[in-house]
């Protein structure tokens, strides 16, 4: 899940809410959508590899 924020970048959070937080953890902020979205593909590969 990608967001903007107000500082113009974007972060990428987990789908799923952490049950601890009750919130979204954080998978690291990026300058462009485009490098948060290639992040997020990464990610959903290494957890199903």
């Amino acid at each position: 899940m990608i967001r903007k924020l107000k500082s113009g970048e974007y972060r990428l959070y987990t789908r799923k809410v952490d049950p601890k937080t009750l919130k979204r953890r954080n998978l690291g902020t990026f300058k462009s959508r485009a490098e948060a979205e290639k992040h997020e593909r990464e990610v959903q590969y290494f957890k199903h590899h």
